[in-house]
């Protein structure tokens, strides 16, 4: 047998695991790994910057189901990835980040780029370690994967100097590893199983609160029955969007604040009593809620609020162990209750409440109705990618999802930047769906070059920016010699003459009766496109009831 090389054994132990893509920016040691990938028949997605492309590859593993890779050079390369590695770990998601590093001979001498690379990606992953030998290689990628995948998902690292890289190894003398498989789905207490049916049943308001855990375990079709089975009201998380269509009947989504104060009984599916929750804590949640919880992990349950009956174990085994057990019980919630006509009532006075903003034709046009357009123009399997403060918050009730892990967005760790790198991932992983990205000016300023990643790809992503010249808020174009406050950005900016620029399809839009012609135009056209929308400096959200971290 013959020889091989490092970077060849990475990329076809990459294959050998399902990593399909990698994401990354090449350099000093890590270009012949991304050409081995390619090789290897792993699609190579160069982008412009790091975070950008971790962003990329956690999204790409959280659609694909198996975590994707992403690759950088060392010492600051690897450093900039770690803002991917902790918004995968915060959102739950699978990657691999591969570092370049410094030869291991050279090891405290002050070598190029040289920086403890396993030391400081460790607190972000579930598993970090260097690359000691070349003929360990797969043993090293198969742990990785294996980490990201199974239990409660999240990122891992390996750490690839480049005398390993380089190093050359007898092919029979490689420590061949095992392919990972699916992960074993765990099933609750049986007798668990039936305290959270009796819960359920007891409650006189329940709400059941579905989150993006369902959508990891593609707990779609057990959700869907339960939920048809039992008529419960059910509120989805940002993106636990989907699992059940946005516009179920028995989605209370529209009356969100009221189903989170008034219930009685909250049954978390996959979904956490962190801020996005407002910690399931009063005044946003009853005092004394009580709480059924399922969930992957066992350290989750009972985070901020006691459980009273915790289902350990995988989403989708979980809800199909409740749907055999209601074979047992011939229960569901009733159609004529207090509490449903408490939340119908709440939904069509919030629903009341921004029609005007909806329905104005001012200019510079409002949030509420450039989202009109934008949502009557979405094709029904668009995944959205959301960013931005008003514009995500905003556009999670404005744009509807029907099928599940179509919504990608800022997520637990809250990131701005992750919007572009989504998108490309978004197109990469599901070529055959339209990819729809939605952006302040704010959001899209941090990965905005991104956009030639696009045009060099031909990725038909369409864009929108939702343009008020400001972080939050902004105050319109600035008179001369007036100071530029913290928050403020250039009003009408020409983000679509950036795309242009690069040789996609840029359109500027002022007034609200030209913006669907102008989605229409971009959707048509044959790659990247952009609508730049301004939006009034003081435009946002309708008056809300509580401040966003309240406790």
């Amino acid at each position: 047998m013959g020889t091989i090389d490092g970077a060849t054994l990475m990329a076809q132990s990459l294959k050998q695991q399902g990593v399909d893509m990698m994401f990354g920016i090449v350099g000093f040691p890590v270009i012949g790994v991304a050409a081995a990938a390619q090789k290897a028949g792993i699609t190579y997605i160069g982008m412009r910057n790091e975070q950008s492309a971790s962003y990329a590859a956690q999204a790409a593993g959280y659609l694909t189901g198996r975590p994707q890779a992403c690759l950088t050079v060392s010492g600051p390369g690897v450093i900039h990835a770690f803002a991917g590695l902790a918004n995968a770990q915060q959102n739950c998601w699978p990657m691999i980040l591969i570092g370049g590093a410094s030869p291991v001979y050279q090891n405290g001498m002050g070598g190029f780029q040289e920086e403890r690379q396993v030391q400081l990606a460790a607190p972000y992953c579930k598993y970090a370690h260097a690359i000691e030998h070349t003929a360990r290689i797969p043993c090293y990628v198969e742990q990785a994967v294996r980490h990201a995948k199974f239990g409660r998902p999240g990122p891992t690292y390996l750490d690839f100097p480049d005398d390993i890289i380089r190093g050359q190894v007898e092919e029979d003398k490689v420590r061949p590893a095992a392919t990972v498989g699916e992960p074993p789905r765990s099933q609750a207490d049986p007798g668990a199983v039936e305290a959270a049916l009796s819960a359920l049943e007891s409650a006189e308001r329940p709400l059941v609160i579905v989150g993006k855990g369902m959508a990891w375990s593609r707990a779609e079709d057990e959700v869907r029955s339960f939920i048809e089975r039992t008529q419960l009201p059910f509120l989805a998380s940002p993106m636990g969007k989907g699992i059940l269509p946005d516009d179920d009947p028995l989605s209370v989504g529209a009356a969100r604040s009221t189903a989170l104060r008034e219930a009685d009984l909250v049954f978390l599916m996959g979904a956490r009593l962190n801020w996005i929750m407002h910690f399931g804590l009063p005044p946003r949640f009853k005092e004394g809620v009580r709480v059924v919880q399922l969930d992957v992990a066992a350290e989750e349950i009972g985070t901020n609020v006691p459980a009273e009956v915790a289902l350990l174990g995988d989403g989708k085994a979980v809800v199909g162990q409740l749907n055999q057990a209601l074979d047992e019980r011939q229960w569901f919630y009733p159609a004529e209750t207090a509490w449903r006509s408490q939340l119908k009532e709440k939904a069509q006075a919030n629903l009341e409440a921004v029609k005007p903003m909806i329905d104005d034709e001012s200019s510079p046009m409002n949030y509420y109705r450039a989202y009109r357009d934008i949502e009557a123009w979405l094709p029904e399997d668009a995944i959205i990618i959301g960013e931005g403060a008003n514009t995500m918050d905003i556009g999670r009730t404005q744009m509807a999802n029907r099928s599940p892990r179509h919504r990608l967005d800022a997520g637990t760790y809250g990131t701005m930047g992750i919007g572009l790198g989504f998108a490309v991932a978004a197109a990469v992983a599901q070529p055959d769906k339209p990819i729809v990205s939605v952006q302040g000016d704010s959001a899209f300023g941090f990965s905005g070059m991104e956009i030639e990643t696009m045009v060099r790809y031909n990725l038909p992503v369409k864009m929108v920016v939702l343009n008020n010249g400001g972080i939050g808020g902004g105050i319109g174009p600035l008179k001369e010699g007036q100071s530029v406050p913290p928050p403020i950005l250039t009003y009408g900016a020409r983000y679509d003459g950036m795309l242009e620029a690069l040789g996609g399809k840029g359109l500027y839009v002022e007034d609200p009766a030209d913006l669907r012609a102008a989605l229409d135009e971009a959707m048509a056209f044959d790659g990247p496109a952009l609508v730049n929308v301004p939006i009034h400096p003081q435009a946002g959200r309708k008056p809300q009831q509580f401040g966003w971290l309240t406790t």
